[in-house]
């Protein structure tokens, strides 16, 4: 227990063992570390970390990415002395400290995680990381495949990870994807076949035995319930070799129930099933199902529950038969296509029933429903969940630059009709096309699931198979109880002729109340029709943030409807965004929403607002807010201010003003250091009137001409930051200037 003083000119001198070790001392001592922490990255990652800014734990943080890049092999230990200790295991040092983790290209990392000298740093990361990355990912054989399997059913099944996340595959292996998709929805075999190192799973056989108890436990109970009913003269169904048989399908019975929805009951299919091999069958669905606005009927039918009986007796038994862990191709794909191939041989013998559609369709999905699902399913296409056991799974899937096929798309639809445990879905540039459909027929599925967790969905793309509106308006029918959707497209398809212009009828389509908080649609460079807007703001009376991007406005009224209609349909919206709208003709509208007291979030972004205005428009804009107190947040990047203009908008926080704006945000518009360091003097002169009290905390300086007088800027900078706290970068206006005209 050294003194205060003592210990902090001891720390610097420090192993990272010995500086872990000491992290309580110096907490109690009221010492800091983070500065020796931040010191150590400054020295050995040679980088700026992004966001440094928000960076709250630079412990945390190096340890984190010092774990990534030993295990990556980018980092030399012997490097630093500091990191050269014999006492210290880098891997297992600093793993309990990763709660984000990246795996890449050949998956070295899943190897080396699940070498046997590594069993401690797994046993770590599955009580820490919470988030899962794979980038830039390569096919791998099948030893590789194993140790993958192995992670994620430690990590995911057995562990904290909550997030999954794949990034940069341009071209995915379909095996490999499947595999991550599965396991991350929670699908594998059963616990036995993850053998470690020889040994089958320790956790799964704690948990079948867990389970086998409490399963016999609850027969017993149901058993004794059943005698006593029996025995005070109730009118019993069914006899007692029945109850029998009863109680040992409770026995037998597999130890997680597979989790079904709505879809699940209107399915129904014969299980072929021996003791050699378990097989999964698809149920034969109508393929007229069609996804549009409005759900179609299906055809009910009769579930039969005997086979569902044979079905799981025959699981239990024949779990043991993976005693050894298998490719995920010999399981998933080879095993479900014998059996669909049985049935399907079966169907076709069977007249009248030669035109049902088998695609990848499992009990529980949806997936038949649009040309695109009409194909048969391939290898990539079949995905028997029925021979897959169902473990924890995780709540958020992202999936950025992955091309997804037909064959992918059906499969990942299939996962999600019962993945109940998804809150979050994100598909990023995936080339979905008219594969969107399959995904919102999984969805929709999955919605009518009583414990859906389903809340937030963003979609993006390079072109749009739909007009953005008819997407939103889908996607809200089919799923009310969301709370975010995102909708972005770059590029309009030319080769779609249905535009929203040219088919008025699919803004006539009912939308049911929506639950709906957050709506983001960027526009590809699509006319904004306030028309086809309506429906969707009509049902979201929860709607609390709207964001439109680069939509084109058709006519100088539609911004004024627009307007009439959010004041109309939205009273608890609190923030809305212009992202590259032109606005520069509509500076009435601007001041409407300026004054607007429900307002608490305003973003202009890129909207040209004082391309060709007057003093007298930016004199408005300044009073306005002045008199809003209710508008705490004003973002105005990319709108030409200039250094004048800045200036002007200090006197927002004047001596009179009743404006309680706390962050404004001004980043690319041409300000140079002389015009920050006019403005800040401004400032000062401003909170010196009121008596030293502003609500002004946050200023953002993003991507303007400081770096053309670093001395003035810097002074500019440090007054600035006396009174709020400024987000600035070291932008190179020059370079920047040279890139623009390069592209022009």
């Amino acid at each position: 227990a050294l003194p205060g003083h003592l210990l902090r000119g001891l720390l610097p001198l420090l192993t990272v063992f010995h500086l872990e070790r000491a992290e309580d001392a110096a907490r109690r001592a009221g010492v800091s570390t983070q500065p020796i922490w931040r010191k150590l990255w400054d020295d050995v990652m040679k980088t700026r970390p992004p966001n440094s800014e928000s960076i709250t734990c630079w412990r945390k943080k190096f340890l984190e990415t010092f774990f990534s890049n030993v295990l990556h092999g980018v980092l030399d230990v012997s490097s630093d002395w500091r990191l050269n200790d014999r006492h210290f295991s880098p891997l297992l040092h600093s793993s309990p400290h990763v709660s984000q983790l990246t795996l890449c290209n050949m998956l070295q990392g899943a190897v080396e995680l699940t070498a046997e000298h590594n069993r401690k740093v797994l046993e770590n990361l599955a009580g820490s990381l919470r988030i899962l990355k794979f980038q830039h990912l390569l096919s791998c054989d099948q030893s590789i495949r194993r140790s993958l399997v192995l992670l994620l059913h430690r990590l995911i099944h057995h562990g904290c990870v909550s997030q999954v996340s794949m990034c940069s595959w341009p071209v995915p292996d379909t095996v490999l994807l499947v595999l991550i998709l599965s396991m991350s929805a929670g699908f594998w075999r059963s616990g036995n076949a993850l053998a470690y190192h020889g040994s089958p799973c320790g956790l799964c056989r704690e948990e079948d035995k867990a389970q086998s108890q409490e399963s016999a436990q609850e027969g017993a109970e149901r058993g004794c319930n059943a005698e006593r009913e029996g025995s005070g003269g109730e009118n019993q169904k069914g006899s007692p070799e029945e109850a029998e048989a009863r109680m040992n399908s409770v026995l037998s019975g597999p130890r997680s129930p597979p989790l079904r929805n709505s879809a699940c009951d209107e399915t129904s299919g014969d299980v072929l099933c021996d003791h050699t091999s378990i097989q999964g069958g698809s149920s034969p669905r109508s393929s007229s199902e069609q996804l549009s606005c409005h759900p179609v009927p299906r055809k009910t039918r009769r579930r039969l529950k005997p086979a569902m009986g044979r079905k799981r007796r025959c699981l239990r038994r024949s779990r043991g038969h993976y005693a050894d862990p298998e490719d995920l191709y010999d399981f998933v794909f080879t095993v479900a296509r014998e059996d669909n191939s049985r049935l399907l041989d079966k169907t076709r013998n069977t007249e009248g029933e030669n035109t049902e559609n088998w695609t990848s369709s499992s009990p529980g999905s949806p997936c038949t429903g649009y040309a695109g699902c009409r194909k048969r399913g391939g290898p990539a296409g079949i995905f028997s969940l029925k021979a897959a056991h169902r473990f924890r799974s995780v709540s958020t899937l992202e999936l950025f630059s992955i091309p997804l096929t037909g064959e992918t798309c059906r499969a990942l639809s299939n996962l999600l009709s019962s993945w109940v445990s998804l809150e979050n879905l994100v598909l990023s540039y995936n080339g979905l096309h008219a594969n969107i459909s399959c995904i919102l027929s999984g969805l929709r599925a999955l919605s009518r699931h009583p414990e859906c967790r389903f809340r937030v969905l963003r979609v993006s793309d390079m072109f749009s198979h739909m007009p953005c509106m008819e997407l939103v308006r889908c996607v809200l029918s089919a799923l009310p109880q969301l709370h975010t959707l995102s909708v972005s497209f770059d590029l309009k398809n030319h080769l779609d002729s249905s535009r929203p212009e040219e088919n008025p009828s699919c803004s006539e389509a009912e939308i049911p109340e929506s639950c709906l908080e957050v709506l983001e649609i960027r526009f590809p460079r699509e006319p904004l029709h306030t028309a086809f807007l309506l429906p969707v703001l009509k049902a979201s009376k929860s709607l609390q943030q709207l964001s439109l991007d680069s939509a084109t406005l058709p006519c100088p009224q539609e911004l004024g409807l627009l307007l009439e209609v959010l004041k109309e349909c939205t009273p608890n919206l609190k923030k809305l965004s212009f992202h590259d709208v032109n606005l520069a003709e509509h500076q009435k509208e601007v001041l409407l929403l300026l004054q607007d007291p429900g307002l608490q979030e305003i973003t202009f972004s890129f909207c040209r607002l004082f391309e060709s205005s007057t003093a007298e428009f930016l004199s408005e804009v300044i009073n306005t807010v002045k008199r809003n107190s209710s508008l705490k947040s004003l973002k105005l990047p990319g709108n030409r201010l200039g250094n004048h203009r800045l200036v002007a908008l200090a006197d927002i926080f004047c001596e009179d003003s009743s404006s309680s704006l706390c962050q404004l945000d001004v980043s690319s518009n041409c300000i140079k250091p002389d015009g920050l360091l006019e403005f800040t003097k401004k400032l000062e002169g401003h909170i010196q009137q009121r008596g030293g009290q502003i609500p002004f905390t946050h200023l953002r300086l993003f991507q303007n001409w400081l770096d053309q007088d670093a001395e003035t800027a810097q002074e500019a900078l440090r007054r600035l930051k006396a009174v709020c706290s400024v987000v600035n970068d070291s932008w190179d206006s020059s370079q920047a200037f040279a890139d623009y005209i390069s592209v022009m």
